[in-house]
């Protein structure tokens, strides 16, 4: 199982959510983080450009993140709103 750490921005903006809303989100970070690489059970796709970097989707949200295969580590970079977490 990876461990799951958090940018301050993404921390940020799950702990604003309501509730229903958060434990989705933490509900499918939790099915990431037992492997990262097992596409059939969430939305997830590669970003262009970067290697490691994946986008999850999660309802309208959206969560970028990064596998770090040698220290077993998934580090959320970001997460927010379709149009925002691009930028």
């Amino acid at each position: 199982m990876y461990d799951l750490k958090y940018s301050k921005q993404a921390m940020k903006y799950i702990k604003k959510q309501d509730k229903p809303t958060k434990n989705r989100i933490q509900k499918a970070l939790l099915t990431l983080a037992e492997n990262p690489y097992q596409r059939g059970l969430l939305d997830i796709s590669s970003l262009q450009g970067a290697d490691n970097a994946f986008r999850l989707r999660v309802g309208d949200f959206r969560i970028v993140y990064e596998i770090h295969d040698k220290e077993l580590l998934i580090y959320i970079v970001a997460a927010g709103s379709r149009g925002d977490v691009y930028k």
